[in-house]
């Protein structure tokens, strides 16, 4: 029997009527990103730059939220052909890739998520959850239209040069990530300081001028709301480990040592 697979989140994008507001899911957990899943926002982003997620955790992760009305995105730590092979390989509808300076480098990406002849991605269908294990009927035909990949702009270097990265055929998108663009900048830690939110905003026009949907990354509701005041199409306002991190706190300052 034929299997279905959910629409891309290029297509969420495309057919959406405002801007789509994430949470980032870095626990590891199949039951947390289950619960994130699940709590009404439109996508979420389960990392593996910055957590404990390996190919097993995102498997796992992946099949928990699948049932949820939510598009989930996979950041892969590094633009590697393989790492990302594997990750399309379980299933991964939608990519991330972190620090993409320059349009050669954005090239060599939509490759990497192409089979030939128009990329080098392997080929291993039958035996992927990619495919359902060739239950999706012409995968092999079709996967561009399975695959969305969106790349990340946090450097100096790769706001300089985003107009190219975003113009790049096979970019869906481009997200732009404030801290490391801070630190880039000298300013560590400063991610609302006056002249990376200028820097952000150049990125956005940039982008934007090409066609291409745009997003940030804003935990501050203020920072937020101005990002999408400026053309933002897509955010991430939180993240499961921050809000569980916060919210023991403030439990801790009622109930707790840190209180009593």
């Amino acid at each position: 029997m034929p299997f279905h697979l959910n629409p891309t989140f290029r297509e969420a994008l495309t057919d959406a009527d405002r801007p789509l507001a994430g949470i980032w899911v870095c626990s590891g957990s199949p039951l947390v990103a289950e619960i994130c899943a699940g709590a009404g926002l439109d996508w979420l982003l389960i990392d593996m730059e910055h957590s404990p997620n390996g190919l097993e955790s995102v498997l796992a992760q992946l099949q928990a939220v699948a049932a949820a009305a939510v598009t989930a995105v996979v950041r892969v730590p590094i633009g590697d052909v393989v790492t990302i092979k594997q990750v399309l390989d379980l299933g991964a509808q939608n990519i991330l890739v972190p620090m993409v300076d320059t349009a050669a480098q954005a090239a060599e990406l939509v490759a990497a998520v192409r089979y030939p002849p128009r990329g080098r991605r392997g080929v291993g269908s039958a035996l992927a959850r990619s495919a359902r294990w060739n239950r999706v009927e012409d995968y092999l035909a079709d996967a561009d239209r399975h695959v969305s990949l969106f790349v990340q702009v946090e450097t100096v270097e790769g706001v300089r040069n985003a107009a190219e990265i975003a113009a790049v055929d096979g970019i869906d998108g481009v997200f732009v990530g404030p801290s490391d663009l801070a630190a880039s900048m000298g300013l560590l830690g400063a991610q609302t300081h006056p002249d990376v939110v200028a820097a952000v905003l150049d990125a956005f026009a940039a982008v934007r001028a090409s066609g291409k949907p745009v997003g940030v990354n804003a935990f501050d509701p203020d920072a937020a709301q101005r990002y999408l005041d400026e053309g933002a199409s897509f955010v991430l306002v939180g993240a499961d480990v921050t809000l569980l991190a916060r919210g023991s706190e403030a439990l801790a300052a009622r109930w707790g040592r840190a209180g009593g």
